[in-house]
C-alpha cells in the first residue's frame, strides 16, 4: 500500500522547512458546510495555497479526486502539459447532488512525490 501524505504527517519543525513542498502538494476542499438534499452543490478541489506545482513531463499532478469518507465520488485526470508546462495550482469544480450528510476530502497524485490527502470537511445535508 502506498504511503499517503497529509499535512499532519510532517512534524512542526520539518513543516516550516518544507512549507513550500507540503503546500504545493496538499489538496484543499472548498465548499459550504451545508447543502440542500438533491440540489446541485459545488465543491472546489484546489492544490496548494501559495506555492504552485510544476507541470513537467516527469513531474505533474496526475489526478484530483473527491471522496466522501471511503467512497470516491468524483475525479479528474491530467496529462503532463495540461497546464502549459507552467507552474500552477491545479483545481477543479465538482458538482454533486448530495443525499446524506458528508465528510469530504480530496486526494491528489503527484507523479514524483506520490498521493496527498486533504483535511476533511463536514457537510450537513438538509431538506
Amino acid at each position: 500500500m502506498p504511503r499517503i501524505f497529509t499535512p499532519g504527517n510532517i512534524d512542526k519543525e520539518e513543516k516550516e522547512i518544507r512549507k513550500d513542498y507540503s503546500d504545493r502538494h496538499t489538496p484543499h476542499v472548498i465548499c459550504d458546510d451545508q447543502a440542500k438534499r438533491g440540489r446541485k452543490f459545488r465543491v472546489k478541489v484546489r492544490l496548494g495555497e501559495q506555492h504552485p506545482h510544476p507541470d513537467d513531463a516527469d513531474h505533474y499532478i496526475a489526478y484530483l479526486q473527491l471522496w466522501n469518507r471511503e467512497t470516491l465520488i468524483a475525479e479528474t485526470r491530467y496529462q503532463s502539459g495540461a497546464f502549459g508546462n507552467e507552474l500552477s495550482h491545479p483545481g477543479v469544480d465538482f458538482y454533486i447532488h448530495p443525499r446524506i450528510s458528508m465528510n469530504l476530502s480530496a486526494m491528489a497524485l503527484c507523479t514524483k512525490h506520490g498521493p496527498w490527502q486533504s483535511e476533511s470537511i463536514a457537510v450537513e445535508v438538509f431538506d
